[in-house]
């Protein structure tokens, strides 16, 4: 006689483990946009002019500690209109790309509106393109070899060393950049914490959940693999090792497109169905897919704390950063106090609180400490416009939206295409894409593939300091990934609902990652 086998069951209840978010400090970055601010009538040269002068000192400091010892003696000038005529010297400012591909608005107000317009160009770099350094009073070309190799764009505060030739351009032989800036949270283990016993097993690290993508109403839905996703998270789905590591993700960030854009044809008209004679374009909208997701973000929220971003696709103001979800579109689920409405970007502060273990170990019991010290990271979360922004800028390869998202680290700078290529906000006294702190993890959301990298700062002594950790986080709708991000060691894993046949992923991606990192699949 045919005997099944026995449910497994853990030896002791689960216990999920859980994380705050911490108040910021005066270094914190704030994307929001107050109604004191919230003008369009200043020009865009004064975002500018601002970044120009909060990166500046930061910029001059490596290029001294870089150059000064030359045996030349290059000269600093203070402006690119101080450069001398064969002398070698190296000036700041910042880099305009003068691109003949690059959208020109007042080209498109100027074009006969009955011609349609072509399609976006997926790159905008030729053969043609040429790099200006520019500041308050004026501007000059750079030419070399040092200028392709350092893969620019618009916006980037640096330092060019070279000479002026007789034409007029700046031979640069070298560039500096402002590089990592500190980090903002103090070392995991300091002083205070080395005498502690730490237990590093894997079944006491904490995780951070990211999904983007979930494109909800989109022709080719994932539901299933949504629905799965929601199981998974509230510990319903899989097995106890699947519950195990379910319980150790203390919450959720949902970085970008969680909505999908509704679908027109040539006429400009919705194709789901056709529109009466008169009635409106509001009046075609269909609210369905937002009673979707906010049934989703209930059953999420009732297990773990959940941050939400708008992205590019969900309806929300285009240019950024874009300012966070009004709660009373999410219905029941904004009555949760762990439900966080986030602006995009966004800087998040997260502690890892000391929990009680739920495993016996070494005669402990289910109600002993975790021998894990508290931890504070800090992460800053994007939708991926920046990103995707500065990718048509550069040839790829070598450049790799990976490469991108490290390059804005050592810029200082989140979203330095913005107001060129990329629409913001026209801010006049501060520039708040400007990183005075460099974070422990940076999430760039709505990217087409899975990657991570670790990037590193240096000491004094030229030797390896801290990391932070870029995760690029994969359209769900797509790939079926899930990624977690352990807060104490950085790693990171990925979870896979991808499900042959069906909308999301279906096995066709499989995650790598870029740093060679150990990636594990549920």
């Amino acid at each position: 006689m045919a005997t099944l086998d026995s449910i497994p069951t853990p030896s002791c209840p689960l216990v999920r483990s859980t994380s705050t978010v911490v108040p910021p400090t005066e270094t914190t970055p704030s994307f929001l946009i107050d109604p004191k601010n919230k003008s369009y009538k200043h020009q865009y040269a004064n975002i500018y002019f601002t970044r120009l002068t909060m990166l500046r000192s930061a910029v001059e400091e490596r290029a001294r500690a870089r150059w000064d010892g030359l045996q030349s003696e290059p000269l600093h000038v203070a402006r690119v209109l101080d450069i001398v005529k064969s002398q070698l010297c190296w000036v700041i400012g910042t880099v305009y790309m003068d691109m003949p591909l690059k959208p020109n608005v007042l080209e498109d107000i100027g074009r006969d509106h009955s011609i349609p317009a072509p399609p976006p160009r997926e790159k905008f770099y030729c053969d043609e393109d040429s790099v200006m350094l520019e500041d308050e009073s004026g501007r000059i070309k750079l030419v070399g070899n040092r200028v392709s190799e350092e893969r620019l764009v618009t916006g980037v505060i640096v330092a060019a060393l070279g000479m002026e030739t007789p034409t007029g351009d700046f031979e640069v032989v070298d560039m500096c950049t402002a590089g990592l800036a500190t980090f903002a949270e103090e070392e995991i283990l300091g002083s205070d914490a080395m005498d502690v016993d730490v237990d590093f097993s894997p079944t006491r690290d904490e995780y951070v959940a990211v999904i983007s993508g979930l494109s909800i109403g989109s022709p080719s839905p994932a539901d299933a693999q949504i629905q799965m996703l929601v199981e998974y998270l509230t510990g319903e789905a899989g097995g106890p090792e699947d519950q195990q590591l379910a319980s150790q993700i203390t919450r959720l960030i949902i970085a970008g497109n969680s909505l999908s854009l509704e679908e027109y044809n040539e006429e400009g008209e919705d194709e789901k169905r056709p529109r009466k004679f008169g009635a409106s374009t509001q009046a075609n909208f269909s609210p369905h897919p937002n009673l979707a997701l906010s049934a989703h973000l209930h059953d999420l929220i009732s297990a773990l704390p959940v941050h939400i971003l708008p992205g590019e696709d969900d309806p929300s103001g285009i240019i950024l950063p874009q300012q966070p979800f009004p709660r009373a579109m999410f219905g029941k689920a904004a009555t949760f106090e762990s439900f966080y409405c986030e602006s995009n970007p966004a800087w998040l502060r997260v502690r890892c609180d000391e929990t009680e273990s739920s495993i016996p170990n070494e005669g402990r019991t289910s109600s002993s400490k975790s021998n894990h010290p508290p931890v504070t990271r800090s992460l800053l979360v994007t939708s991926g416009q920046p990103v995707l922004d500065m990718y048509k800028y550069l040839p790829t390869p070598p450049s790799s939206l990976v490469s991108i998202a490290a390059s804005t680290l050592r810029w200082r700078h989140v979203a330095p295409t913005a107001p060129d290529t990329l629409w913001c906000h026209p801010y006049r006294d501060r520039d708040p894409f400007v990183l005075r702190k460099t974070p422990d993890i940076y999430l760039v959301g709505g990217m087409p593939k899975f990657g991570t990298k670790l990037v590193g700062s240096e000491d004094g002594s030229g030797r390896a300091g801290r990391c932070c950790r870029i995760v690029l986080v994969p359209s769900f709708s797509q790939t079926g990934i899930l990624v977690l991000v352990n807060l104490r060691t950085l790693e990171v894993q990925c979870v896979d609902f991808g499900v042959e046949g069906l909308s999301a992923g279906g096995g066709e991606q499989r995650p790598s990652g870029d740093d060679g990192d150990a990636m594990a699949e549920g």
